[in-house]
């Protein structure tokens, strides 16, 4: 398998989720080749999964306090809060045929990425089923797929060093008030790239690991590219529906 990798992005939350289905689209057609790429969000923002209601998972008075957007995904799962400061995202698009049918293989595969990059950066990290990177049974990486027309995409979080306290500020976390106990009850359950390795390091330095742990998982030859002017026209017209109310509110 050949997979393009793109340049780190810096995006808002509608740019992000149109680039990814932009991608994913146009890889079902053939018009665009596996693709794997990373970015950041700014600002903060939570994305909520395709079944889920923004007024059940979200504190919207919270989210505009602090500038959080919030956008709906395509693809499936929880509420997830992405520091602007603290995680690095990364999507994986490429065709079914590449991967297991089976969705927790697929998913194994793919995560394989995460699971060696961070084993580069010093991280005893290993796969857990359905769909959750962890260390030592802490949750470091989670993602999330769709399938669409024969393609995946397969998109996730690697946790850097987010901030917990805004994160319990923004989602409704089973109605857990902010404390430092409920602070620590987090991180018995997530933990950081910060706090494995006792040091932050630059998304960039981040991305070079997961770049070789994909080629590496996916047995794939990895080429740099950018993206095409009819992927950024497509995520331009796509980025319409991720901002709109229409779209956000349909559940």
């Amino acid at each position: 398998m050949m997979i393009r990798v793109l340049p780190m992005r810096t995006d808002d939350a509608f740019t992000s989720m149109a680039l990814d289905e932009a991608i994913l689209r146009l890889n079902a057609t053939g018009r665009s080749p596996s693709t794997l790429r990373f970015w950041t969000w700014s600002p903060s923002a939570v994305s909520i999964g395709f079944f889920q209601s923004i007024s059940k998972e979200v504190d919207l008075a919270a989210a505009e306090r602090h500038g959080v957007q919030v956008v709906r995904r395509i693809t499936g799962g929880g509420a997830v809060f992405h520091d602007s400061d603290g995680e690095l995202t990364y999507s994986f698009v490429c065709r079914e045929g590449d991967v297991p049918d089976d969705i927790i293989e697929s998913y194994r595969v793919i995560c394989g990425g995460l699971v060696l990059g961070f084993r580069r950066m010093g991280i005893s990290a290993e796969f857990r089923p359905v769909n959750d990177v962890q260390v030592n049974g802490r949750k470091i990486s989670g993602s999330a797929q769709t399938r669409r027309d024969g393609s995946i995409l397969q998109h996730g979080t690697i946790l850097v060093s987010p901030d917990v306290r805004l994160m319990f500020e923004v989602l409704k976390v089973g109605g857990t008030k902010i404390s430092d106990k409920s602070i620590a009850s987090v991180y018995e359950r997530v933990t950081t790239v910060e706090r494995e390795t006792g040091k932050k390091p630059g998304m960039d330095e981040v991305m070079e690991q997961m770049v070789e742990g994909f080629g590496e998982a996916l047995g794939a030859r990895i080429f740099h590219g950018e993206p095409t002017e009819e992927e950024l026209a497509l995520a331009a017209d796509l980025r319409k529906k991720y901002s709109s109310r229409e779209w956000n509110w349909r559940r």
